[in-house]
């Protein structure tokens, strides 16, 4: 817990603890970007980037969510998959949300304007599960607030009452071990803990949930044939690529090295990293009279303390401000001096 992990591949000029908005680049991460753009300059990229760099990206995905890359579909953003999901619901099928969940999972179910949206408090979720309900969709950590999901429960209740899941791991793949295969579908943005360039994210979709999943924006990468790109295609991949957006290779490429990063120092260790600080981070804000929300999670928030995210930005600490909380969120590179560099401002 005491200095980083990752050793020489992070430099961060400040004391850097807003992973929840935006990851921090890997050294190797920054030289495969910047080898691709150079490359592209020149002309001498054969291309636009590599599909090789692509399925790396989606094994190396795969093994941080527990599945086998045939079960994985890379993207752009959260709300693309997202989208394929609520596309593929009938008329009037209810969806069950967290009360303030993050919007990118709740807006593409929203603008059908066809289904039912029931909102409960997270800590409420399992037991809100009914007769009926089609799918429940949620967070597996909280972007507002850190509070980590009864992953179990809803799991469990949902199974009782037939209803399919749609967990969005943004905020927690790369430091909260996963079992993506015991969802129907998750999505995960990997531009915060997973490290890797925005414009790379990753559904995965077991067996059973593709047989009712339409991969609507199909296009030629999607088809289980790629050496002819001309026409629809005569037959769509047999695994979840089917969903495959055409892949933004700058991002894929330096993702490619960010999940190998992440696989070499492994999620588990990265877990205790995380959470370890950030114990010593509620207990020294405790010490100084405020009252973080409780809990075991990597992201700290603080109510009512989002006013003074300028003030520690001023001293060099970022962090962000949301829903009137102060948050702050830990990762494989902070150390402890971090911590207390955070603790010594707000004192």
């Amino acid at each position: 817990m005491e200095t980083p992990l990752g050793g020489a591949e992070f430099a961060p000029s400040l004391t850097y603890l807003n992973t929840s908005r935006c990851g921090l680049l890997p050294r190797r991460t920054v030289a495969a970007v910047t080898g691709l753009t150079e490359a592209l300059a020149a002309g001498t990229a054969g291309g636009s980037g590599s599909f090789e760099a692509v399925d790396g990206a989606r094994r190396g995905f795969a093994r941080v969510a527990g599945v086998a890359p045939d079960r994985v579909a890379v993207g752009s953003s959260v709300a693309v998959h997202v989208g394929l999901v609520a596309n593929s619901l009938p008329s009037g099928a209810e969806v069950l949300f967290v009360d303030g969940d993050f919007g990118s999972l709740i807006t593409p179910f929203a603008v059908r304007g066809d289904l039912k949206a029931r909102f409960v408090p997270l800590e409420d979720l399992a037991d809100a599960v009914r007769p009926g309900t089609a799918l429940v969709a949620f967070s597996s950590v909280q972007s507002a607030d850190g509070r980590v999901a009864d992953l179990a429960a809803v799991r469990e209740a949902a199974a009782a009452h037939g209803a399919r899941t749609l967990v969005d791991t943004t905020q927690s793949a790369g430091w909260l071990p996963m079992e993506a295969g015991a969802y129907d579908y998750t999505v995960t943005g990997g531009f915060k803990f997973l490290m890797c360039p925005r414009g790379a994210s990753f559904l995965t979709v077991t067996e059973e949930a593709q047989e009712s999943l339409v991969p609507i924006h199909a296009g030629w990468f999607a088809a289980e044939d790629l050496d002819d790109p001309y026409g629809p295609a005569a037959r769509l991949a047999g695994s979840a690529r089917r969903y495959d957006e055409p892949p933004a290779f700058l991002a894929y490429h330096g993702a490619e090295r960010s999940l190998g990063l992440l696989g070499e120092i492994g999620v588990d260790a990265v877990h205790a990293h995380n959470t370890a600080l950030a114990a010593r981070f509620r207990e020294g804000l405790v010490a100084l009279g405020h009252r973080p929300v409780p809990g075991d999670s990597a992201i700290v928030a603080v109510p009512d303390l989002g006013a003074r995210h300028d003030e520690l930005a001023a001293a060099g600490v970022v962090v962000s401000a949301r829903a009137g909380n102060l948050r702050a969120a830990f990762h494989l590179y902070n150390s402890a001096a971090d911590v207390d560099r955070a603790l010594d401002v707000l004192s």
